[in-house]
């Protein structure tokens, strides 16, 4: 076999196993990706129930947040009970969960444990990090605030 050849077949194989590769996470709707997705801005991961009174009150401050910040932040909405098709869409709309929901669990994606009570926000860097998990609801200012926090002392 010539290295053309040699080539050519080592590149077709990185390919397939490159495309047979199992994703990191899926979103609601069908998209999926590998965790590096998520890199190059912040990311906000919030764990909600429709059972949580508190969660569904912060739900507009998340998209509200969403919406003005898209430039450099991500928001990841992820149902606790881990609802998944029809039933999971049913509370999306009741609930007007507004910003992308994860169906993957973000503690095996990320390395942490279960929430304590919810609702519960955890703040990525752009770089990956895990640096804030807060307990209770947030508004688009407090996230706004802390992730301007941690822009500064970088």
């Amino acid at each position: 076999m010539n290295l053309i050849t040699k080539n050519f077949l080592t590149f077709s194989i990185l390919i397939f196993l490159c495309a047979c590769s199992k994703p990191d996470y899926e979103l609601f709707g069908g998209s999926h990706g590998n965790k590096s997705d998520f890199l190059g801005k912040w990311l906000v991961v919030n764990y909600w129930a429709d059972w949580c009174p508190p969660c569904i009150k912060e739900m507009p401050e998340l998209e509200s947040f969403y919406k003005q910040n898209k430039s450099k932040a991500l928001v990841l909405a992820y149902n606790f009970d881990r609802l998944e098709g029809e039933e999971l869409r049913d509370q999306i709309e009741r609930f007007k969960v507004n910003v992308p929901s994860i169906l993957t669990d973000p503690g095996l994606l990320f390395g942490w444990a279960a929430p304590p009570s919810l609702p519960a926000t955890y703040i990525l860097t752009p770089d990956g990090n895990l640096v804030e998990t807060l307990i209770g609801p947030q508004t688009k200012e407090s996230i706004e605030e802390i992730i301007s926090k941690h822009e500064k002392s970088n």
